[in-house]
Order: C-alpha cells, then structure tokens, then sequence
C-alpha cells in the first residue's frame, strides 16, 4: 500500500543533534517540508555514505525550509558514538532519530521483520505532514541527496503552482507541464 498523500506516522522519539540529545515527535516535524531518510544502522559499509552525501546538501536544503531527519533502529546513544567516531558522519548536521523499538521504521513501513533494521527509505513530507515523496532501495543500494534535492524543488513548485506538473528530470527553471485535453498524445 502505498503511503504518498498519507501522513506521517505518529512518534515520539529520541535524537542525537548538534551535541545534545533531545526529544522529536511528529508534531515536532510538522510546519515545514521533512525528509526521513531510514537506513539499515549504524557503523555500517553503504549508510554513512548516504548519510555524508545527505550532509553536503543540508545547507542547500535549510535554504529551501526543509529538515532532515535520519533514522535507524539503533539507539541515539549509538548514533551519538558513531558522530563521534567516524569522519563521514561527523558532518551530520540534522537530527539522527533512535527507534531502537522499530515503531517509526513500521509506521513508514520499512521495517525489516526478520532483522530488526530499516530499509533504505527516503520520504518527503509537506509542512502539514503529508507524504509526498516515497523511495525504497534494497540494501545494496545506496541513494543520492542530489536527486533528492531534485525532488525537492519539483514538489514545492507543484505545491505552489496548482494545476502545473514537473516532467521527468525536471529542474529548477525548465518548463514545466498544464495537463488539458490539449496535451493529450501530443507529448
């Protein structure tokens, strides 16, 4: 079932961020755009890459009013050791989410039973919590935070140009679509 135009769950859990550990639930989130970036766990081979490569485009995504928010079913004491560790993920900036209970890797249903560890999930969601944007990899798979920035861009223009589409690979100031009777086999 798919989860796009759903909310997002409701949570309530614990972060590493900037140092500090503190407390985010759903509510938290809404009010801006988010993205949820679920990975497999912590001190693992494919995550802080995806993780590192998420953190060079955070500044561009703050710009854009949008907060990042990574989880795993590790435990923000994890994920607070890991910070400290590893270079890669040392440039994380946004929220590292704990959810060593599995609770929001099930609710954006990611949840792989069997090893208690999220797939890799990415999902954008509106500033009223509604999910836009839904992307599952199999582990093996690592994503791009550019392609996401992308799909970024593509939804809040959908978001503030009503009856206008992002085409495919669309950018930033291409052209953009006004479906209409017109259109129809003509593309």
């Amino acid at each position: 079932m798919s989860l796009i135009n759903k909310s997002i769950p409701t949570f309530k859990a614990e972060a590493f961020h900037n140092g500090e550990f503190r407390t985010i639930t759903d509510a938290d989130v809404k009010g801006k755009w988010s993205i949820f970036i679920f990975y497999p766990a912590d001190f693992t081979f494919v995550c802080p890459t995806e993780l590192e490569d998420m953190a060079h485009h955070y500044e561009e995504l703050q710009k854009l009013g949008v907060e990042v928010y990574s989880v795993s079913t590790d435990t923000h004491f994890s994920h607070k050791a890991w910070h400290d560790s590893s270079d890669a993920i040392g440039k994380i900036k946004f929220p590292m989410l704990g959810d060593p209970t599995g609770t929001i890797t099930r609710g954006f249903d990611v949840m792989i039973e069997e090893d208690g560890l999220a797939l890799r999930g990415t999902f954008l969601a509106n500033p009223e919590g509604i999910i836009k944007v839904a992307e599952i990899h199999d582990l093996g798979i690592g994503r791009s935070a550019k392609d996401m920035l992308r799909k970024v861009k593509a939804a809040q223009y959908v978001a503030t140009h009503d009856g206008e589409v992002c085409p495919a690979a669309w950018e930033e100031g291409q052209k953009t679509l006004t479906p209409s009777l017109d259109l129809v086999g003509k593309i």
